[in-house]
C-alpha cells in the first residue's frame, strides 16, 4: 500500500497500473472460499508468480504480432511486480544447484527427469521458473 501511494504521489503511471493489479489479485485471492480473509507469504508469492507469468506470455504475443505499444506495458508491468518477488537465481547459480540435486539422487538418465524436478521446485520454488528448471534438467540429463 505504501508503494501504491508513493506511485500516485509522484504519477507513476506504469507504478501505479501494476501495483493496482496486484493489489486486486491479493484481495481476489483473500476474498476467495476457503482462504478465510489470509493469504500466507508463499501464496503471495506463488501469485506474484502467477500475475509475472500471465504478462510474460502477453508480452511474447504482442511481439509475434509487432505491437511494441502494447509490449512495452506488459515489461513495464513484469519489472514493477518482480520488485516484490524474491531475487530469482541465475542461468550459472541454477546449473550448479540442480548439477547438485542431480549428483545428490544419482540420476543419471532422462527417465529421471521426474524425480529431479519434484525436488528441484521445491527447492526452487520461488526463486527459479518452473520452465526453466524442466529445460535445465533435461539438458544436464541428456548430456
Amino acid at each position: 500500500m505504501g508503494e501504491l501511494k508513493t506511485a500516485m504521489l509522484a504519477k507513476d503511471e506504469k507504478a501505479l497500473r501494476s501495483l493496482r493489479a496486484i493489489k486486486a489479485a491479493i484481495l481476489l485471492a483473500k476474498t476467495s472460499e476457503g482462504a478465510g480473509g489470509e493469504l500466507k507469504e508463499d501464496d503471495e508469492i506463488k501469485l506474484l508468480q502467477k500475475l509475472v507469468k500471465q504478462r510474460k506470455d502477453s508480452l511474447e504475443i504482442f511481439q509475434q504480432q509487432n505491437r511494441t505499444d502494447l509490449a512495452q506495458k506488459e515489461q513495464e508491468e513484469i519489472e514493477v511486480i518482480e520488485k516484490f518477488l524474491p531475487k530469482q537465481l541465475s542461468v550459472d547459480e541454477l546449473r550448479t544447484e540442480l548439477s547438485a540435486i542431480i549428483k545428490e539422487m544419482g540420476a543419471t538418465t532422462p527417465a529421471d527427469i521426474g524425480k529431479v524436478m519434484g525436488t528441484a521446485t521445491k527447492k526452487f520454488a520461488g526463486k527459479a521458473d518452473g520452465k526453466t528448471i524442466a529445460a535445465m534438467v533435461k539438458e544436464l540429463l541428456s548430456n
